[in-house]
C-alpha cells in the first residue's frame, strides 16, 4: 500500500517547508510515501469561493485512481488520539491493497464532489488551522503513528 498526500498549492512559508520536509524524510523509513501538489489556480481573485472549490476539486479528482481509499482532512471529521490513529492506520494497511490518499484542501475547503468521493473524514482538532499549517501537523502525526506501530520511543505515553 502506498500513502499519498494531496495538497492544494505550494507552501508559502520557509519554516513550514522545513517541518514538512523533516517529517516527509522520516516517513520514507516506514512506508511508500508520495506527495502530490495540486497547482494553484490561475487568477483566483476573479472566482468566487465556490468556484475555487469546484476547480480545485476537478484537479484533485483527475489525480485520483478509482481504487484509492480517500481520506479528507476536515474539521468535521472524526477526531482520533495519536494511538487511535496508529490503530486505524494499521487496520487500513491490512485491509487495503490500493493507495491510501489523504487530502488537505485549499483555503476554502472541498467541493461537494470531493466530499462524495471520500470514504473517511479525519479531523486533527476542533480548532481551525491554515491549510498550509495542517500539512506539517498531519505529517508529524503520520510519522508519530508509524513510530507507535513500530513500538519506537518517539511517542511518550
Amino acid at each position: 500500500m502506498k500513502i499519498r498526500l494531496f495538497v492544494v498549492g505550494k507552501t508559502a512559508f520557509d519554516d513550514l517547508k522545513i517541518g514538512e520536509s523533516r517529517y516527509e524524510q522520516r516517513l520514507t523509513h516506514y512506508c511508500n510515501y508520495e506527495r502530490i501538489t495540486i497547482s494553484d489556480l490561475k487568477n483566483p481573485k476573479a472566482l468566487t469561493q465556490q468556484q475555487i472549490k469546484e476547480k480545485e476539486g476537478e484537479l484533485i479528482l483527475a489525480k485520483l485512481k478509482p481504487t484509492d481509499f480517500v481520506v479528507l482532512l476536515d474539521e468535521q471529521g472524526t477526531q482520533l488520539s495519536s494511538v487511535q490513529f496508529a490503530s486505524w492506520l494499521t487496520q487500513k494497511q491490512m485491509q487495503q491493497s490500493s493507495n491510501l490518499v489523504f487530502i488537505i484542501g485549499g483555503a476554502y475547503g472541498f467541493s461537494p464532489q470531493i466530499y462524495n468521493r471520500a470514504q473517511y473524514k479525519l479531523a486533527l482538532s476542533k480548532m481551525t488551522f491554515s491549510h498550509q499549517m495542517v500539512r506539517t501537523i498531519f505529517l508529524e502525526q503520520l510519522y508519530r503513528a508509524f513510530s507507535i506501530i513500530k513500538g519506537e520511543p518517539y511517542h511518550h505515553v
